[in-house]
Order: C-alpha cells, then sequence, then structure tokens
C-alpha cells in the first residue's frame, strides 16, 4: 500500500533531511530507524532536499508499506511516539501506486524570516537576527525574482543540475509582527537559492547592491556575489499537488 506522509521538524537538531551513512542524524536517517522498528524497510522517496538547519512545516514522503499497517491512524501515533519532539507527522494517507513525493509536485513555497530587533537567544535558531536595512528597498526589488528565469547564478556551484531554469509564481516581503518575512512560491528551487536571493535583497536593502546589480545577475550578465544567508531562518511552508489520487 503507498501512502504518502506529511511532516514537520525542527531542523536545527539535525544534517539535513537527505539519509547519509550510519551515525549521521539527519531527519530521514531518524525516521528510517523508526520505519524499521515497526517492520517497515521500504525506501521513502522526499518531495526535496533541506540542508542543515532548514526547518519545515509540510514536507512530504512517499512510501510503500506492509500490508500489516492498514491502521494508518495507529501508524502515525506509533511514529510520532518516537519521532517527537524534533519531528511530527501531521497525516498518512493512502494515495495511488504511481504518486512520487518529488515528481508529482506542482510547486512549492518557503519562507524566509529575519529580525533588526534585539536578538532572543531562544528564537536564534529559527529566526535571522540581521542589521538594519531598508524594507522599501526589498519590497521594490523581490518582485523581479518573479517570472521564469535561468538561476545560474542563483544557486551553489558545486550543484549537480542541469537544468537552472525554474518559475517563481509569488515573491512577497513583508512585515508581521516584529519580524520581516521572505515568501516564494514555485515550480522548484535549485539548491540554495532561497538563501542566496534572500542574502542579495538584503545587501540591497542596505545599499551595498542596486537593483541594476540584482538584474544583472538574474540575467546572467555579471555575478555580483554568491553569498548564502543562514539557514536558521529558512522554511519549507508548502507542497501542492495536483490532487492527491487515492486508492479505492
Amino acid at each position: 500500500m503507498r501512502v504518502m506522509m506529511t511532516f514537520s521538524y525542527d531542523g536545527s537538531h539535525f544534517f539535513g533531511i537527505q539519509a547519509q551513512n550510519s551515525g549521521v542524524k539527519t531527519v530521514m536517517n531518524t525516521l528510517y530507524e523508526i520505519f524499521h522498528s515497526l517492520g517497515i524497510d521500504t525506501k521513502a522517496d522526499v518531495s526535496g532536499r533541506t540542508d542543515k538547519g532548514v526547518h519545515a512545516l509540510r514536507q512530504v514522503l512517499s512510501l510503500d508499506l506492509p500490508s500489516f499497517w492498514l491502521d494508518l491512524e495507529k501508524l502515525k501515533r506509533y511514529i510520532n511516539y518516537k519521532a517527537l519532539p524534533h519531528i511530527y507527522i501531521e497525516n498518512i494517507q493512502r494515495v495511488d501506486d504511481n504518486f512520487h513525493a518529488r515528481y508529482s509536485a506542482k510547486k512549492r513555497s518557503y519562507r524566509y524570516i529575519v529580525s533588526m530587533e534585539k536578538p532572543n537567544v531562544f528564537l536564534s535558531s529559527y529566526v535571522l537576527y540581521t542589521k538594519p536595512f531598508d524594507p522599501d528597498k526589498i519590497s521594490n526589488a523581490i518582485c523581479l525574482f518573479e517570472g521564469r528565469h535561468d538561476f545560474s547564478f542563483f544557486m551553489k556551484s558545486d550543484s549537480d543540475v542541469d537544468n537552472a531554469i525554474r518559475e517563481i509564481y509569488q515573491a512577497k516581503f513583508y512585515k508581521h509582527k516584529d519580524f520581516y518575512i521572505f515568501s516564494f512560491q514555485a515550480n522548484g528551487f535549485v539548491r540554495s537559492q532561497i538563501r542566496m536571493m534572500v542574502a542579495f535583497l538584503l545587501h540591497v536593502g542596505r545599499d551595498k547592491f542596486s537593483v541594476e546589480n540584482l538584474k544583472d545577475q538574474l540575467n546572467l550578465k555579471h555575478r555580483h556575489v554568491s553569498d548564502l544567508v543562514d539557514p536558521n531562518g529558512l522554511y519549507l511552508s508548502r507542497i501542492w499537488y495536483c490532487g492527491i489520487p487515492k486508492n479505492s
């Protein structure tokens, strides 16, 4: 039986999501240990990779369950008993055999949270406390990312993708209480793209680079900077699928 699991995790406690060599504490290494204890030894497919320190609110994986796991609510309780407090399974539902967490996804959204307030040590793993910037300059610049672009100058140089063209459907910047939120929704993202885009926008907000500099880099004319903001303020917030085909 193929299922889709939606789950959240606190990335500050893991070395990313991907399964790695035994002994490395990643999200999937932790889940695989739990799955094995419950008689589940099949490989899971995750919607996408998150790096060390990056959080997720609605990450998705797909996998095939053994036939004896028919009670999905019971399975959810068992996994959460072992996975909490840093991983929580939100939902487990049955899907068609051809459903794939990564390849069936239509669009994804991420948020990055920053603050110019006095740092709070209890939030520092979840918010980037940063030097002052001009919010209006960032608001005017962020919309340039919307549309279909080649993001070769906004990804890590060691990325293994053949095609860096992605379409950003929505790029927003807004304030919520004492926090500023960068929000991006796209059909996909290349490695470290969001952290690099946010870093550039913060430079614009501090007058280190201009909107014209941003256009140059986005149009592959000149790479002005390849800085990355820290991962702690980044959250995978949602993944969209064009309907979830369920087995009868």
